[in-house]
């Protein structure tokens, strides 16, 4: 059975913090804030497959107090994986659109796609950019944000 989920994920931005995306560190003088890495993609690309699933969301699989601050994304993803896989199901396709305003990350493309597609066991990934044009706290540099939708088989 075909399976559809949306994930979304949003998170300031501030100095002194690493940008983490897609599981890649992008070069920036501003990170995301929040409990681990704040890696808008990961965070997304988890709520995109637990809604497929219909298997709740993010914050109710990782608790913020059972979330060290700073840790990886990554692992948070594969136990998600791990559950996929023992139901049976695999992820077929992912696109993401991530929504940050600078730095420009048409560059990172490639090394964001090969993270996703190795994480996911997934051949199909489309990562997009957008700008907010200087509107709203995307726009005006203070956050990023990213969409994903998740096609399963399962």
């Amino acid at each position: 059975m075909m399976r559809v989920g949306l994930g979304w994920d949003i998170h300031r931005l501030a100095a002194g913090r690493p940008l983490m995306l897609a599981g890649v560190a992008v070069p920036s003088p501003l990170g995301a804030v929040g409990d681990s890495d704040a890696d808008v993609v990961l965070h997304a690309v988890i709520d995109g497959v637990l809604g497929a699933m219909a298997w709740g969301d993010i914050g109710s699989w990782f608790p913020r107090d059972a979330v060290a601050a700073g840790q990886p994304s990554g692992p948070l993803l594969a136990r998600v994986m791990e559950q996929l896989a023992a139901a049976g199901g695999t992820v077929l396709h992912v696109d993401a659109t991530i929504l940050l305003e600078a730095p420009r990350l048409a560059l990172h493309r490639p090394a964001f796609t090969e993270s996703l597609a190795r994480q996911l066991a997934c051949r199909i990934v489309s990562v997009k950019f957008k700008t907010e044009d200087g509107m709203g706290p995307i726009g005006r540099g203070e956050a990023v944000a990213c969409w994903a939708s998740v096609m399963v088989d399962a």
